[in-house]
């Protein structure tokens, strides 16, 4: 190496001074010792939350080694928002590239100087070193200015709301004065040092430089650079040790505590729920207390970074139900903070009076996961909704509709409260008689469901199945009355206690069948069957052995059982992914194939697959009444006949749900759409095509 670029590096404490750099060390400390002190009594909060009933920190190098790939791809920030997601891949990277440059500076100048009488931090190093902070840091401050541009230039709706502070804007504003700051410390220091050196190498810092012909072009002389410089850089640094100080009390805790967020995140949450301990009392049966919350649920309130995709994509908040899922963890943040402050305590949610969380809030939500899909940290929304649901459950304020909808499920094993007798009446008008799986070993024991069985116009979704199977010549059986309703939105509404009978009935009914597969008609009812009963000691098969009738048909479409050349039908359509069979269980193609075997045009809906729009009937939405600026349903049926790709006139609105099918009958009835476009089932519409080759 040649002795010009031996030499080529920055002085780091130019024009500092000995007792300039012993003060910066020394606050460097401090903010350092506050910064872990503040990490600490965060923790320690935590471990004052109740136990958390999943295993959490097993595996935690590959758990922490997937936090990084998802938190370094920003994967979860690009879905529905790309501008947002290379926004924040800008900020983090930038602000990472940071970091750790400054550790390298620090390691030359205090470990590796002092050891070796050396450094490092010269010649082809310190070049390419300088190049890539400039080039990343240029970087951060672009993502953090578009951020500050889309909060308060464009001023985008999701990014406010009621919880809405300075701190925010504070947050922002610190980020990009650290970035700015950066560059105009540099490129005073590149000209305040171009009298007394050659600085042409410094061309490398490109920002920096610019910044300099900035300064030069503004008539600063070196030698106002050299005096300014000394403030220059005692301002940037005490922001920068301001800033580490501060992380652990406010708003950019979240860069903490959203990665420890993923990182021990639940890849089942919301899809299944926790249990209840056997010996836990009524009182102590959800969250009566802050403190009632588990450690995990805590640290969801405290990732929270108040972006608003949560509320931007729930179907409550859209259409006016007093939901808004930002609201309710951030609600419950301030409320812990209240109280650890000495604040009064209230209960934690309650119908009527002074709580945390109002009855009326948690009743509005659907279950239908688009929160938890859209959150980038992987809060667990409807868990902690649930466990709320329990409480009111517990405390008898429980919805007027629900509580006649659990007592016929509880006396009647359905939701209608029709006899028992009367569930395989919908057989009655088909040309054949379906098995009985309770006499004769099957290969497929269908579990036909509430809906299918006693509502009217879903009976004719059951009896096209049945068709269906029979045309494909299946080996398949139903259980006739031993069937129970399958309890999966008993459980959401809170009704732990019904849920578990209901579970023991049914897997006593139906392991006392000789089978290969369950298949079930909704979708409810495969995501419980499939996730949630095989965790009770009752139920004897495991996730494996659960399909949806999409899934299991689709496999017969294509084995050619059905006969169906893709020619039968020429309609136009639009199909409808349910949030319990698409964003709960990624069952996205099967339904489509099978649409597409029929011969039907499929146009998409804006919204569809993952993102796709609840109808408004999960979460016990189905048997409640509510004030709807606009029901869902509804607002799903204007997309399809308004929105769909190529500007298609859609004739059907095709489900693979039975609650759907009830929902957006009742949207378009209420919606006026009656006569624009028509609800069929999958099933019905693979029957018709059937019957057409045949």
């Amino acid at each position: 190496m040649s002795l010009a670029l031996q030499t080529t590096t920055r002085p780091t404490f130019w024009r500092i001074g000995d007792v300039g750099k012993a003060v910066f060390y020394y606050l460097a400390a401090l903010a350092i010792l506050v910064f872990l002190y503040g990490v600490y009594g965060r923790v320690r909060r935590y471990a004052r939350g109740s136990d958390d009933p999943f295993d959490r920190l097993d595996n935690l190098p590959d758990r922490t080694l997937t936090a990084a790939r998802l938190a370094l791809s920003n994967r979860k920030q690009l879905d529905r928002d790309a501008v947002a997601g290379v926004m924040h891949a800008f900020v983090v990277w930038g602000f990472l590239t940071l970091l750790i440059g400054t550790t390298i500076l620090g390691v030359d100048m205090d470990l590796y100087r002092p050891l070796t009488g050396d450094s490092f931090f010269v010649g082809r190093f310190y070049l390419s070193y300088s190049f890539v902070m400039d080039a990343m840091g240029l970087l951060f401050v672009v993502g953090v200015g578009v951020a500050l541009w889309r909060r308060y230039g464009r001023r985008l709706d999701r990014l406010h709301g009621r919880h809405t502070s300075r701190e925010d804007g504070l947050f922002l504003g610190a980020l990009f004065l650290l970035g700015v700051g950066g560059y105009l410390t540099e490129g005073v220091r590149i000209l305040g040092t171009s009298t007394v050196r050659d600085v042409s190498f410094e061309t490398v810092s490109f920002v920096g430089w610019f910044v300099k012909d900035v300064l030069v072009a503004a008539g600063v002389t070196p030698q106002l650079a050299a005096s300014a410089y000394p403030f220059v850089w005692w301002s940037h640094s005490l922001l920068a040790l301001w800033f580490v100080a501060w992380i652990p009390y406010a708003k950019p805790f979240h860069m903490l505590s959203s990665f420890a967020n993923v990182v021990t995140r639940d890849e089942k949450a919301g899809v299944r729920l926790p249990g209840v301990p056997e010996d836990a009392a009524p009182e102590d049966i959800g969250p009566s207390e802050i403190d009632d919350f588990s450690w995990k649920q805590l640290l969801d309130h405290d990732a929270c970074t108040k972006c608003g995709r949560c509320s931007a994509v729930c179907p409550a908040t859209e259409s006016g139900r007093p939901l808004d899922p930002r609201d309710v963890i951030l609600d419950l943040k301030r409320y812990r903070e209240e109280v650890d402050a000495g604040g009064e305590t209230v209960p934690i949610i309650a119908d009527g009076g002074t709580s945390v969380i109002d009855a009326h809030t948690m009743e509005s939500c659907m279950s239908c996961m688009a929160c938890m899909d859209a959150c980038p940290v992987d809060i667990e929304h409807v868990t902690q909704f649930t466990e709320m649901n329990r409480r009111l459950t517990e405390s008898g304020e429980m919805d007027d509709h629900v509580q006649d909808a659990m007592m016929n499920a509880f006396q009647h094993g359905n939701t209608f409260g029709d006899p028992e007798r009367k569930r395989p009446d919908w057989t009655e008008q088909l040309d054949f008689e379906v098995p009985d799986a309770r006499d004769q070993s099957v290969e497929y024991l269908w579990y036909v469901g509430d809906y299918p069985s006693y509502d009217e116009r879903n009976k004719r979704v059951a009896r096209a199945l049945a068709r269906v199977f029979e045309a494909a010549d299946a080996s398949y059986g139903i259980l006739y009355e031993d069937e129970q309703t399958d309890g999966n939105d008993v459980r959401r509404v809170g009704e732990e206690g019904l849920y578990e009978m209901l579970v023991e009935d049914n897997a006593a009914a139906i392991q006392s069948c000789e089978f290969e597969a369950i298949v079930t008609t909704d979708p409810h009812s495969f995501n419980t069957f499939r996730n949630e009963y095989p965790e009770f000691d009752a139920c004897e098969w495991d996730e494996a052995d659960v399909f949806h009738y999409t899934e299991v048909v689709a496999d017969l479409a294509e084995s050619g059982a059905l006969g169906l050349s893709g020619n039968e039908l020429d309609y136009t359509v639009t199909y409808h992914d349910p949030c319990h069979l698409g964003r709960y269980n990624d069952v996205f193609d099967a339904p489509r194939a099978l649409v597409d075997a029929t011969g039907c045009d499929r146009h998409e809906m804006p919204r569809n697959r993952r993102d796709s729009f609840c109808c408004g009937g999960g979460g016990g939405g189905l048997w409640m009444d509510f004030e709807e600026e606009s029901k869902p349903s509804e607002e799903r049926l204007r997309e399809a006949i308004e929105d769909t790709d190529a500007g298609a006139e859609i004739e059907k609105f095709v489900v693979a749900c039975p609650m759907c099918m009830t929902m957006y009958e009742d949207g378009r009835k209420t919606g006026g759409y009656e006569d624009d476009v028509e609800i069929v089932g999958l099933t019905e519409l693979l029957a018709e095509a059937v019957g057409g080759s045949a």
